[in-house]
């Protein structure tokens, strides 16, 4: 069975994959919008913030080796409770939404690539054929996910590679010149929280850390190489696009930013190749997320938490809670509308984070980590949520209403599953 597990190219290609996904094409505009000419430096403090939390995660991943990631390092930290119960819910549902804003990205920029006319029917038909492809993909195993998912990267970061390296010899040097006084430095922070979400893909490493070969070297390994490699080309991205292209034409692209600042120097071609790129993007990410969705639906379902049909494994022999991932996201893509849905994901990812490393200060003398870093991290952590709600209530009070609502909902959900169903985190 060795020999179906991944290598840790296959799981960095995982991480790189779900990280360089669907967000750095579709909100890359509004973060040109809030940040400016400090787009790169809010990148850069994006990625301190991811490896605030890769810290933890690297090593209460090395020595609890389990799919349930995050949700079995709170548990053996805090112990089986509601807040426990509350928050794998809350995650299995971010991997849900997931699924499903890849799979209405991917529509919305293969139709017009394809010359296909924008309907509602052209948009499900497409919704139901990505997601039944992938979904099949997944059927194969871990490896087979861990081999596509290696040559989907491959391609597109070939794509980005020519973007960035024929970008930078067009560069104008004064449009990427950061500016630090107190009205950019504000809008370079909250831009930074913003593509915090865009760095959040390593968590799959976690979920996945059952499938990997030598765990305990390869998931601390694969966490911080992927974490780096995504930092160094989100920044010289948009190095290259705000040299390029003037700052009003980026907002004004929104999340064909990208596709538009290739034309400068690489003209038409370089539009359709970037089209190309985020078509890639978008159907690597969907692979590797509806592969660690499965994986912690089934592993909570083991251990308890959700409902036993997620445990089956006879469905065609199926990976796990595959099928019952993949069809929830599929109706969320073709019922729903995520748009304010989407924007509570990394609220969720962040409360997830901070007691993951809540559970690792208590952790820490029998798994190793220094208190006083932990402390630190845990501080930064919370300033950036404080920051997020905040940047919500200011922005979009529905979406800051919607994140009191979910986790107040998943807290009572998992009071009433508990009291009825009488299960219990094993």
């Amino acid at each position: 069975m060795k020999n179906k597990k991944l290598n840790l190219a296959e799981v960095i290609s995982m991480a790189v994959g779900t990280m360089i996904g669907a967000s750095i094409f579709s909100i890359f505009g509004l973060g040109a919008r809030i940040a400016g000419q400090d787009l790169p430096v809010a990148f850069l403090l994006s990625g301190v913030y991811a490896l605030v939390v890769a810290y933890s995660y690297a090593i209460l991943g090395s020595k609890i080796i389990s799919n349930a990631g995050p949700i079995a390092f709170i548990l053996k930290g805090i112990g089986d409770n509601v807040v426990t119960g509350a928050l794998s819910i809350l995650m299995w549902l971010t991997y849900v939404v997931s699924i499903s804003l890849f799979v209405k990205g991917f529509a919305g920029y293969f139709l017009p690539f394809a010359h296909i006319e924008t309907t509602s029917l052209s948009i499900g038909i497409v919704e139901v054929v990505l997601i039944a492809f992938f979904t099949g993909l997944n059927f194969f195993g871990s490896k087979t996910v861990g081999k596509t998912e290696f040559y989907i990267v491959l391609t597109k970061l070939s794509i980005l590679l020519v973007f960035i390296l024929a970008g930078f010899l067009t560069i104008k040097g004064s449009a990427i010149t950061p500016n630090f006084d107190h009205a950019h430095t504000s809008g370079l922070f909250n831009a930074s929280i913003i593509f915090f979400l865009s760095y959040m893909g390593f968590g799959l490493i976690t979920n996945a850390s059952e499938n990997i070969r030598n765990p305990k070297r390869n998931v601390p390994l694969a966490i911080f190489l992927s974490i780096f490699i995504v930092m160094i080309i989100y920044v010289s991205i948009s190095v290259v696009t705000l040299g390029n292209l003037p700052l009003q034409d980026i907002i004004k692209a929104q999340e064909n930013a990208l596709a538009e600042a290739a034309r400068p120097f690489l003209g038409n071609f370089g539009f359709m190749l970037i089209s190309l790129g985020a078509l890639f993007s978008i159907s690597s990410a969907l692979n590797a997320t509806l592969f660690g969705g499965a994986n912690i639906a089934y592993s909570l379902a083991k251990d308890g938490e959700l409902p036993e049909m997620f445990e089956r494994k006879v469905w065609f022999k199926s990976t796990e809670g595959l099928y019952f991932t993949a069809g929830l996201g599929l109706l969320f893509a073709l019922f729903f509308d995520l748009s304010e849905i989407a924007t509570i994901t990394s609220t969720v990812f962040t409360v997830i984070y901070i007691f993951v490393l809540i559970a690792h200060f208590k952790l820490s003398k029998q798994f190793g980590g220094n208190r006083l870093l932990i402390s630190i991290n845990l501080l930064i952590l919370m300033v950036v949520f404080i920051a997020l709600m905040k940047y919500q209530w200011g922005t979009q009070k529905n979406a800051f209403y919607a994140s009191i609502l979910t986790f107040t909902g998943a807290l009572v959900i998992e009071y009433l599953y508990r009291k009825v169903r009488k299960r219990s985190f094993s």
